[in-house]
């Protein structure tokens, strides 16, 4: 299927073949028939992928002193890899259009097969959708006018924010196609309305929509204007709908407005506010939040709970709703706010335009009515095919990556391109990061259909790096396949799961075809690592092992921290440390204590873990996400028989009294990603013993567990 992506490296747009992707659960496959281009949103998106780097980082200094904390504690060349890494990803581009349901997901209510419906879906012939972010177009309602109802409930946010009542006055600074449609929005509630923009054009419009104008173009006071608008009384309410820098839109609406009046910023512009502007009106200042209460909610947007009406009666769908019903009896008009109309296969041209500045209003995007017409004839379009040519001679094994996400392409992938094996597909839900991630690193084939792919013979080895919740079963399915396994950690995130995985693992005891299953602990495969096990095994002294972890945190509301998806902090990173622990003492773990610190958020981002070991041993693991940026990410300190072993981040090895050996430092970060890849396709291609013994395996996860629980019950 076509579906537009832009390079933020760049500004590149392209028209790409991806593959086509299934119905989620929770969610709608749909046939795109029309999408509108944002002459505001796409924009910035396009002129920030098309500026150097200096522009680039002028534009977001935040992100450039996250890159220089990150020079601090990783180093200056892993840093680089990281930055052209998140910049090389290709940027899905849309948000508004209307389509056909071609499938409906496991859960989803209230829609069905052939169901015209919006969404906030990208710029695809198909793309799937969750339920809460589609809405049914209603008969009257051609697709052209449907695909601004996202967009339209952009500007119907920002009104509901200020609430406006029959007979007020209201300023919209900024007509674009946003604006325009605030404009249309207050008048459809009794209000008169002043638009402010330097562009006549659009000023003809809104005055078509019965609103005044002011034309800053010929130098026309916007305050002034704004005095006489209002009677003399100033202005009820301001909606900046405007994009600039300039902190000029804020200061100007304050001006204008009455005592106790309102301004909500619905666009984006300099927010450097002067308190003597607020102060003595008392004036309200919001900023609204996109389409609507679900915005940005996980729980909302992709796990489909909804909002009860009688407490929140706008949610993000039920403002997709009311802007249809609008379009249906007229109330609100879209013609005049299509600037140009191209196919999908034109998009590339469509940005020129946008980028050109010549499109001041909307782009509509139109596609093919194609002959596929349901979910079933879409299985030959989940594979696409990148290299034709013969396989390589030889017996190298045959790959597949199932997760195309930032770990993989940053951290598992260019290592994995490294090792002797055939890459031969990559999957991912949607099948754009595996387009990407395929054509970056040689895959012969990108798809959506992971159940195939476990179906297929001719695969090897399966490779998972998807979210912590799908790696039992992914990898249970690849197992019982016979095929060999390395799943990122962690092994799982519940007992249920790893007793399934130990009973399938298990099933092939004393079976010559029993695959290797590995967990990507990579830690225990540094080079520094490696070499600390090596001085310690030549002691016989019990080691005190100090980990600091200095974490940093994570929004409350991140999958990670989701004990259902991601099993929590502990489970899902935490797992590297007790297994890093395990290895350097070289014995199993006999008891495990935790303690969190007391606050709120303890349990999840700041805790300490003890572990006892079967020789006396002991290791405490800090993890923490209340430290600074500047200090080592991850510090490792065994005192052991009066000597001290320290390493940071993975980069420098100090020894401490030991007899031959003071340091061990590398030019660049290494934590064996590399190594542990080659360990696990070297069990793989010599029918050796998983790198990582299953017991071992078993044992860190369980001790995880162990922590979590007792974190749990307060002990």
């Amino acid at each position: 299927m076509k579906q537009v992506l832009q390079n933020l490296k760049d500004g590149a747009t392209e028209v790409a073949e991806v593959a086509a992707p299934r119905a989620r659960a929770g969610g709608l496959l749909i046939r795109t028939r029309a999408s509108v281009i944002s002459s505001g949103t796409e924009r910035m998106l396009v002129e920030f992928g098309r500026a150097n780097w200096i522009d680039k980082a002028r534009s977001q200094p935040e992100k450039v002193r996250q890159v220089l904390d990150k020079v601090k504690t990783d180093g200056l060349l892993p840093t680089i890899d990281a930055v052209r890494s998140k910049l090389d990803q290709p940027l899905p581009l849309g948000y508004s259009s209307a389509g056909v349901v071609l499938d409906v997901g496991a859960g989803v209510t209230g829609f069905q097969v052939g169901d015209r419906v919006v969404s906030n879906g990208p710029h695809a012939e198909l793309a799937t959708v969750p339920a809460n972010l589609c809405a049914k177009i209603p008969d009257h309602v051609d697709d052209e006018s449907a695909a601004f109802t996202v967009i339209a409930s952009i500007a119907l946010q920002g009104v509901r924010l200020a609430q406006p009542t029959l007979g007020e006055c209201f300023v919209v600074t900024g007509l674009g196609l946003i604006g325009l449609i605030t404009v249309q929005l207050l008048r459809a509630h009794g209000c008169r309305v002043l638009g402010i923009d330097f562009d006549q054009q659009k000023q003809a419009i809104a005055r078509g929509y019965g609103a005044e104008t002011v034309d800053l173009s010929s130098g026309e006071d916007p305050i002034s204007a704004a005095e006489v608008f209002s009677r003399g009384r100033g202005i009820d309410g301001v909606l900046i709908t405007a994009a600039t820098k300039s902190n000029e839109p804020v200061h100007q609406a304050a001006l204008m407005c009455r005592q106790r009046g309102r301004i909500i910023l619905i666009g984006t512009v300099g927010l450097e506010l002067a308190r003597a502007d607020f102060y003595e009106k008392e004036l309200s200042f919001q900023v609204s939040c996109s389409y609507g209460p679900g915005r940005h909610d996980p729980q909302y947007e992709e796990q489909g709970h909804d909002y009860p009406i009688g407490f929140v009666r706008w949610t993000e769908q039920r403002n997709f709703e009311a802007v249809l019903d609008m379009l249906a009896t007229g109330a609100l008009q879209t013609q005049s706010l299509v600037a140009h109309r191209y196919p999908i296969e034109d998009a590339g041209t469509a940005y020129d335009v946008l980028a050109g500045g010549s499109a001041g209003l909307g782009i509509v995007l139109r596609y093919a009515d194609a002959t596929v017409r349901s979910d079933a004839e879409l299985t030959g379009l989940r594979t696409l095919q990148h290299i034709t040519t013969a396989l390589p001679s030889g017996q190298r094994p045959r790959v597949a990556v199932i997760g195309a996400g930032n770990y993989s392409t940053r951290s598992l992938l260019p290592n994995l391109a490294q090792q002797q094996v055939t890459l031969d597909v990559i999957a991912s839900s949607g099948g754009v990061s595996s387009f990407h991630a395929a054509k970056k690193f040689g895959f012969r084939r990108s798809t959506t259909d992971t159940a195939s792919l476990l179906r297929d013979p001719a695969i090897d080895a399966v490779i998972i790096t998807t979210r912590h919740d799908t790696h039992v079963p992914l990898a249970d399915r690849a197992l019982g396949a016979g095929k060999h396994v390395f799943v990122e950690k962690p092994l799982a995130i519940d007992r249920e799961g790893l007793e399934q995985l130990r009973a399938t693992y298990e099933s092939f005891t004393g079976d010559t075809r029993q695959p290797v299953l590995s967990v990507g602990f990579n830690r225990r495969f540094a080079p520094q690592a490696v070499k600390m096990r090596s001085l310690l095994a030549g002691t016989r002294e019990r080691q005190a092992i100090v980990m600091t972890v200095n974490a940093g945190e994570l929004p409350a509301d991140h999958w990670l921290n989701d004990p259902a998806v991601g099993g929590g902090r502990l489970i899902g990173e935490g797992c590297h440390f007790i297994d890093l622990a395990r290895y350097l003492v070289g014995h199993p773990i006999a008891r495990v204590q935790a303690t969190a610190l007391g606050s709120p958020r303890g349990p999840r981002d700041c805790v300490t873990i003890t572990m006892d070991f079967t020789d006396g041993s002991t290791a405490t693991l800090h993890y923490l996400a209340n430290g600074h940026q500047s200090f080592p990410k991850e510090r490792i300190e065994v005192f052991c028989g009066g000597r001290i072993l320290q390493l940071d981040n993975f980069r420098k090895l100090r020894g401490f009294g030991w007899s031959g050996f003071n340091k061990l430092n590398l030019w660049r970060q290494d934590k064996g990603h590399a190594a542990c890849l080659e360990a696990f396709f070297a069990a793989v291609e010599k029918g050796g013993p998983s790198p990582v013994p299953f017991a071992e395996l078993c044992e860190v996860t369980e001790a995880s567990f162990q922590a979590v629980e007792q974190l749990q019950a307060g002990k």
